[in-house]
């Protein structure tokens, strides 16, 4: 019954030491709690025994020894188990039922006599070299009880890895290493020390970490894709770096050293509940594939370590393209020349375009847009090699330039297109005779000129096309006959006029006859003639002429007013208004032109008044013709009427009488008396003369 009971507090022992986990005493200072019975304490190491085995209890998982893990401090009470004794090795001969009694015996005794416990903790760093010491099991620190002496016998927790990693001298309680320490594989060591004095010792080796161990990616290349029209700011995840160390020396940051061109990309990362740091890439300016379509970044995770360790992932970023570039004619305008003779599919030339997007979307076909040009479809142009070729008969005089609206257009599913302008001259075979032109530069634009135009004034712009050449005088000869050497050409601004050359007078020669000859320098020559009639215009130049300056009319005296006297007329050479003659009469009170009237229209003057020849036998009158021309030219001619008398007047003296004294020695033909007035028409008597002593004399 003593001996179950041994067992029984054994089985507690080992409960409260299993896999190295340990309470402290309740009791700061307290090493131990003795009993005094010493009833079979010799009996124990005179036993020689040389070592305990004890078997863990069953667990309810699977551990692996060798895995990194944290230790954690649980009373004794919280660990349950089963143990039994597996094995007993002892130098003494006897049989294997007495060696099993004596054991019982001895532990039982040991276990009746005595319970008190010792605690001792090391701590060292792992990766020390081999046989490092880590500490003696005796020794204590000052303050502390210090452990019952050496030998010791050495019970490892199950499952510790004592046996396999750590060397302990029972003799003088060194522990030492036997392997290299890894802390990621084992963290801690746990063993129980039992010395003579039968004590335990429980003993718990815990190993320091040390950065040994570089962050590390899962993937040392990583390839991602980013269309090229990703927002900025858009993150997308990397795989992060794990790093096996503790604490400071886990990850603690990332940087991109190199492949990050224009600064496209940054990091951002975040601590999450298993301690491991995060990564993400993000955007972090506009991305452009067709400037930069390849990313190569070289990211580094380093730890806390001083120095820091270091891991490295490369990312290949490639940027996904989107159709985003429109072609781009490397001409915005073409130009090329093809003879109005060539055949159906003849190359006239080829336009080129390129587009910086990828696949279809850099993919290029040409068209024609039939919409702004070509309409006929007199050129065809190949939608993959861009060669525009001739698809129907031309024709240099219908069309000499024909002008293209070409399309490039990508493939992309919403197609971009550019356009470009092609000019296409159609030259000529020299099959057409030159054409004349001729723009009048009159008022109303018909072959005329003024009378009075200068020397050097303009008359025509004479345009000389040649249809093969479509280039206005090119390579031609031009000409002017007639007009008697009043007109010539000239040529301002490389342009011809025909000019005056001579003064002109319409009166002379109202028309004239001209022929503009255009002559080509072909082989052989061709020419065109243009004949046309060049009217001279009139101006009032020429004043009203009468056919005499002085005319002669009669008139009766006793004429009654309206009583024509004289038609005349004038002549004015020019035309038109020009031409029209009015006539009237200068007033004059000295020529008793108040007596007579004429009419403006034909020129008949007829009286006005009574006239009276003894008043003004023979009147003179001034007729004045004028024209209507603007200025008014005028003529003048004089009428001299001479007015026949008629007896109706007797003669009157001026005085009734006259009274008159001669002396008597007058000499015979002395005039006596003189009438102031008397007509050739008079005759006179005179009476009373008694004697003839006096006479008339007219």
């Amino acid at each position: 019954m003593q001996a179950f009971c041994s067992f029984v507090k054994l089985r507690d022992f080992m409960s409260r030491t299993e896999n190295g986990k340990t309470m402290a005493s309740s009791v700061p200072g307290e090493c131990c709690r003795r009993r005094s019975h010493h009833l079979m304490k010799p009996l124990l190491w005179p036993l020689k025994v040389l070592s305990l085995t004890t078997v863990s209890k069953i667990p309810i998982s699977n551990t692996n020894p060798r895995q990194p893990h944290r230790t954690e401090k649980r009373p004794f009470s919280t660990m349950p188990g089963r143990y039994c004794v597996r094995s007993i090795a002892t130098t003494s001969p006897l049989s294997s039922m007495g060696s099993w009694m004596l054991f019982l015996i001895a532990l039982a005794t040991s276990l009746t006599v005595a319970r008190c416990e010792y605690i001792r903790e090391f701590e060292i760093s792992e990766g020390v070299s081999l046989g490092t010491t880590i500490g003696l099991i005796g020794e204590s620190n000052p303050g502390v009880p210090r452990p019952p002496p050496p030998p010791y016998l050495i019970v490892p927790v199950p499952g510790s890895a004592v046996d396999s990693d750590l060397n302990i001298e029972q003799s003088t309680g060194e522990i030492r290493t036997k392997v290299v320490l890894d802390r990621e594989l084992r963290s801690s060591y746990s063993l129980v020390a039992i010395p003579l004095s039968g004590e335990n010792i429980r003993v718990l080796v815990t190993v320091k970490d040390e950065n040994d161990n570089a962050p590390t990616f899962p993937n040392p290349l990583l390839q991602i894709e980013f269309p090229e029209n990703t927002p900025r700011d858009v993150k997308r995840t990397l795989p992060p770096a794990r790093d096996l160390d503790l604490d400071i020396f886990n990850t603690q940051r990332y940087n991109i050293i190199s492949g990050n061109t224009n600064n496209a990309f940054r990091l951002s990362s975040h601590r999450e509940r298993d301690g491991v740091l995060y990564l993400d890439l993000q955007i972090n300016g506009f991305l452009d594939r067709e400037t930069t379509a390849f990313y190569s970044l070289v990211i580094e995770a380093l730890d806390g370590g001083n120095p820091p360790l270091r891991g490295f992932m490369t990312v290949n970023i490639t940027i996904q393209d989107v159709n985003d570039n429109q072609p781009i004619f490397n001409q915005s305008r073409y130009f090329a020349s093809v003879a109005e003779n060539a055949t159906i599919g003849t190359s006239v030339l080829q336009v080129y375009a390129t587009d910086t997007d990828a696949g279809d979307n850099g993919r290029i076909t040409y068209s024609i847009n039939r919409r702004q040009s070509d309409r006929d479809s007199v050129f065809v142009i190949d939608p993959l090699t861009g060669v525009i070729s001739v698809n129907r008969p031309l024709d240099f005089e219908t069309k000499e330039v024909h002008e293209l609206v070409v399309v490039a257009s990508d493939s992309g599913v919403q197609a971009l297109e550019t356009t470009a302008f092609v000019s296409i001259r159609v030259t000529d075979v020299n099959d057409n005779q030159p054409t004349i032109n001729l723009i009048f530069l009159s008022d109303d634009a018909t072959p005329k000129i003024s009378e009075d135009a200068q020397p050097g004034e303009f008359v025509a712009r004479i345009s000389v096309n040649d249809p093969d050449s479509k280039e206005e005088y090119a390579n031609v000869n031009v000409t002017l006959d007639g007009g008697e050497g009043h007109f010539g050409l000239t040529t301002r601004d490389n342009i011809i006029y025909m000019i005056v050359s001579l003064p002109l007078d319409r009166e002379v020669k109202p028309n004239m006859t001209l022929v503009v000859t255009a002559t080509d320098q072909g082989s052989p020559p061709l020419h065109a003639s243009r004949a046309f009639n060049l009217r001279v215009t009139d101006t009032n130049d020429n004043a009203p002429q009468f056919e005499q300056t002085m005319y002669y009319a009669n008139v009766l005296e006793v004429a009654d007013p309206g009583t024509s006297v004289f038609q005349l007329s004038a002549l004015d050479r020019d035309l038109g208004n020009n031409s029209v003659v009015t006539y009237s009469i200068l007033e004059s009170p000295d020529t008793h032109s108040d007596w007579f009237q004429i009419d403006g229209r034909t020129g008949l003057i007829t009286t006005r008044k009574h006239i009276d020849c003894e008043t003004d036998p023979v009147p003179q009158i001034t007729i004045l013709a004028s024209d209507a021309g603007r200025p008014s030219l005028t003529g003048t001619a004089t009428v001299r009427v001479t007015i026949r008398d008629v007896n109706d007047n007797e003669p009157i003296f001026d005085q009734s009488f006259y009274n008159v004294s001669v002396r008597e020695d007058e000499a015979v033909g002395h005039c006596v008396l003189k009438v102031s007035q008397f007509y050739s028409l008079l005759v006179f008597v005179l009476g009373g003369n008694i004697n003839p002593s006096f006479f008339v004399k007219v």
